[in-house]
């Protein structure tokens, strides 16, 4: 049985370095730290500009590595979709001040993007899920307090949008 050792690191997506956090954690496993950064530069690259988990399973017999990548936190996805190419932060004061509107459109692509990481067992709750996320951050949907959206989907009121 090959013996093991798995490093987890939050990374800049496509642009990983050999630098903290990941370079310490794997130069002592002996696995080439350029290729494993390589690779996760190659796999997050869909992700450009948001932190994402990843995991690094290093055989430490034979210096083999496997990388998975996981989805970036929500909120990651939530202020990307505001951001459009500049920098947005979410609100520091959450319910009183806005820090930008999404459509729900994009608030159920967050959803499905992210299903398999929430606890939720179905898409209505996944969306329910990212609409909470909305208001911790200070973000509308379609002009509206996410707690009104949910309370929308409560009552069956678009069902249709979520099959």
């Amino acid at each position: 049985m090959a013996r093991t050792e798995v490093v987890e690191a939050l990374v800049t997506a496509g642009k990983a370095s050999g630098g903290p956090p990941l370079g310490p954690a794997l130069g002592p496993t002996g696995v080439n730290v350029t290729q494993v950064v390589d690779a996760i530069n190659k796999e997050t690259k869909g992700f450009a500009g948001l932190k994402v988990p990843v995991k690094v399973e290093v055989n430490l017999d034979d210096k083999s590595f496997k990388i998975e990548v996981g989805t970036p936190p929500t909120s990651a996805l939530i202020l990307s979709e505001l951001s459009l190419g500049g920098d947005v932060k979410g609100s520091g004061n959450a319910g009183k001040e806005i820090a930008g509107d999404i459509s729900f459109g994009q608030v159920v692509i967050i959803a499905k993007s992210k299903n398999k990481d929430m606890l939720a067992i179905n898409l209505k709750g996944a969306v329910k899920e990212v609409l909470g996320t909305c208001v911790s951050i200070g973000v509308t949907v379609e002009g509206k307090d996410p707690r009104e959206v949910q309370k929308t989907i409560d009552e069956g009121m678009i069902d249709e949008m979520l099959t």
